[in-house]
């Protein structure tokens, strides 16, 4: 005979102090577990969203970011030449060469510091991105010293505010607007124009040179053509999505890391906290048991009985978990990207993938702070349990 489920709930509500004890421990695990899996989305979703697939970025071979990429200026005529790159109605390249730089700012309300990106563009650059908005202040001009600050930098760090002067490259560069990029990257950068940030680094050499491909799918054409040019050996051409794709792979990695060697430390605990209540649970209820046994049911009836009631504490903690959790999705947060070494604000991304993963991580849980105490509930001598007292 099998024991009913209801059996199984109640027992669990029997032992209320021991029983919320225990969820509240799992559901700390399963908070942090989670927050650490969608800190690792958040940031894969913020530098997956900064590109866009239509766009082709150019940048020297086995740079792992912008900042240690070089491309030359002949290379870079080169490039925005080519037969694949989309062109305006005017004829001219749809394309942008780009410098891209760190410079140290202050943050607002420490004594602290932080990397911030500038990125000095050309003026293809906001038909590349139509994502980039200006929502407070205006466009910089071109040919001047002025720059406009990301929404993610604004608010974070000295100076960066419509009005306020920046001094980086031996000169103060006056913030005239603010921009947004949908929770993009570019959100934590500051734009200005190519030849001044340029001229201000003595920079005669670019960064990367992203365009727009004439047609999506003349990527492989692309690469054929660079294969076969001597003058362009030194360089690879990706899609601009893949490009910041790949910038976050090492900061995800390197979060999730961390996170499982804190979660690690963390369900140690929350797992012998299960196991002491399943094997009280087993103390008090010896003669119970006893009378199951007598009545008929099997001894794997009454295993999965006391497994059961270990999956239902672990996945009411799990759900309380991953409830807390899911609120962290309305706050946006800053850290450094190790790929770029410089400040990159994000939101914490919840998807179901997460959700299956933190809910699994539970039951696990549940399963080895359950399974020893059922074990013994199961190998109980009937004549015996009836016994105690």
């Amino acid at each position: 005979m099998q024991i009913p489920l209801k059996y199984i709930l109640r027992s669990s509500s029997s032992r209320r102090l021991t029983t919320v004890f225990t969820i509240l421990g799992i559901a700390l695990v399963v908070f942090v577990f989670t927050a650490v899996l969608m800190m690792a989305n958040g940031v894969q979703q913020t530098l997956k969203s900064t590109g866009s697939d239509d766009n082709v970025t150019v940048v020297r071979k086995a740079a792992a970011s912008e900042i240690m990429s070089i491309i030359d200026r002949e290379a870079a005529g080169i490039v925005t030449n080519m037969p694949q790159v989309a062109r305006s109605a005017e004829g001219r390249p749809i394309s942008s060469k780009e410098v891209v730089v760190i410079i140290n700012l202050a943050k607002i309300g420490s004594d602290g510091i932080s990397n911030v990106t500038v990125r000095g563009v050309e003026e293809a650059a906001l038909q590349l991105r139509p994502q980039v908005r200006i929502v407070a202040g205006r466009m910089f001009k071109w040919g001047a010293r002025e720059i406009i600050a990301g929404a993610g930098i604004t608010n974070r760090f000295v100076g960066a505010q419509i009005g306020q002067q920046i001094k980086f490259g031996g000169d103060l560069w006056t913030v005239v607007g603010i921009f947004e990029s949908d929770g993009s990257g570019f959100d934590s950068e500051a734009w200005g124009d190519l030849n001044q940030i340029a001229d201000a680094f003595r920079r005669s050499s670019f960064s990367t040179v992203t365009f727009r491909l004439k047609n999506p799918d003349d990527l492989s054409d692309l690469v054929t053509a660079f294969d076969g040019d001597n003058r362009l050996q030194y360089f690879v051409p990706k899609r601009e999505k893949k490009f910041f794709e790949e910038q976050s792979e090492m900061m995800a990695t390197f979060i999730r890391i961390l996170g499982l060697f804190i979660t690690i430390i963390f369900s140690t605990g929350a797992t012998i906290g299960a196991m002491i209540t399943m094997y009280g649970a087993v103390a008090n209820r010896t003669v119970e048991i006893g009378t199951l046994r007598a009545l008929g049911f099997y001894r794997r009836s009454i295993l999965i009985a006391f497994l059961g009631e270990s999956f239902v504490l672990s996945l009411s903690g799990g759900l309380l978990g991953l409830t807390l959790a899911s609120l962290l999705q309305f706050f946006t947060i800053s850290t450094l990207n190790l790929g770029s070494f410089s400040e990159l604000a994000f939101s914490f991304a919840l998807s179901p993938s997460i959700i299956a993963t933190s809910l699994g991580f539970s039951l696990l849980m549940g399963l080895i702070g359950g399974f020893l105490p059922a074990v013994r509930a199961a190998r109980l001598d009937i004549i015996q349990a009836l016994r105690a007292v």
